[in-house]
């Protein structure tokens, strides 16, 4: 299975399209897209509210599953991800999330705790602590495969999870 996830595009349609463009099982847009709810840019991509979104009719979070994995999305601002991760991990744990997707801090990054993939995957418009503007795309079997990508699909970082079986 392969999803694309990208974040905090604010406005930026041409990001956008890029990675819509791209092939992948599931599209999600963790917020700030500042586009319309009905915007056709985002037809393929489940697509949540951020602090900046002024049309209010996108959810504050998605749950989708994808293949053998329950993927939780949100923008984060909720989950005050800037400070800390533990309302976010709470809410994953609720759920039942294998994986969770988040924006709102514009910096890419991932981590595994207990078995719950987090990954925040940049800003394709104002990415912040000098990182150039990334998604991410997410791959599995039995390894996860994680690869932070600019917008010319240049791979900048990547992580490689062995043995993330349904269990997780």
């Amino acid at each position: 299975m392969k999803i694309i996830a990208m974040s905090d595009s604010h406005g930026d349609r041409e990001t956008v399209k890029t990675v819509s463009n791209l092939s992948g099982n599931a599209f999600f847009h963790c917020g700030d897209s500042e586009l319309s709810f009905d915007d056709p840019l985002l037809e393929k991509f489940h697509t949540v509210r951020g602090n900046c979104d002024s049309d209010h009719r996108f959810p504050s979070n998605v749950l989708v599953e994808i293949g053998d994995k329950k993927v939780l999305a949100v923008h984060g601002h909720e989950h005050d991800v800037k400070r800390s991760m533990m309302m976010l991990y709470y809410t994953a744990k609720e759920q039942g999330a294998n994986i969770v997707l988040f924006g709102h801090s514009h910096l890419y990054g991932a981590e595994v705790e207990d078995g719950i993939l987090f990954l925040n995957p940049g800003s394709t418009r104002l990415p912040r602590g000098g990182n150039e503007a990334t998604f991410a795309v997410i791959e599995w079997d039995k390894t996860l495969r994680i690869s932070f990508q600019n917008l010319n699909g240049e791979v900048i970082d990547s992580l490689e999870i062995k043995n993330f079986t349904k269990e997780h």
